[in-house]
């Protein structure tokens, strides 16, 4: 008997800004600055990458490009794209880390 498999799609189980959050802090708090951009590419997708374009006032092929995996975004469109996913941007002390 064949065993069929599928690839796991992160995007498809983050369903509401709650859990899109939660995936950010957390990859923010582990990750490096190209898994947090990675996460965001993720999360876009699961809210839908036209909408999070639309809300962010960007384009959907440039919202493509800065979070593809040799993007590089600047700081306004990644505090945009945040925005857009229903997120706001914090800074904490150090010692909260």
């Amino acid at each position: 008997m064949t065993i069929k498999t599928k690839p796991f799609d992160l995007a498809e189980h983050l369903e509401t800004k709650e859990d899109i959050s939660l995936f950010l802090q957390e990859v923010a708090a582990t990750g490096t600055e190209s898994d947090f951009i990675h996460a965001l590419g993720i999360a876009a997708r699961a809210k839908g990458m036209t909408e999070v374009a639309k809300q962010a006032g960007v384009t959907r092929a440039s919202l493509y490009k800065s979070l593809a995996d040799n993007g590089n975004p600047r700081f306004d469109t990644i505090s945009k794209i945040i925005t857009a996913l229903g997120c706001k941007l914090a800074v904490v002390s150090s010692a909260h880390a």
